[in-house]
């Protein structure tokens, strides 16, 4: 089973980079939206899907098959959800 991850981060975000890196290094596909690089309404429609599974809208957020999140860089929850051992 495939899992859908979204990375949503700042480009500039060097926990957000962090978290890319882990991805990439654990070779998981995922799709990434660096808020602060979007405009217009896409930006905004794409902050109103952070705060709902992050209300403090904060980054990076990951969320992996739309329910499970990780805010923050957080290793061991990265590896939990991801199903990494």
């Amino acid at each position: 089973m495939t899992l859908r991850v979204t990375l949503y981060a700042l480009s500039t975000c060097g926990w957000c980079k962090k978290t890319k890196r882990f991805l990439e290094d654990h070779h998981i596909e995922y799709d990434l939206k660096d808020v602060d690089l979007l405009e217009g309404a896409i930006k905004e429609q794409v902050k109103e899907e952070v705060v709902r599974h992050n209300p403090k809208c904060s980054y990076p957020t990951l969320v992996v098959d739309g329910e499970k999140v990780v805010v923050g860089y957080n290793e061991e929850k990265l590896r939990e959800i991801l199903g990494l051992s």
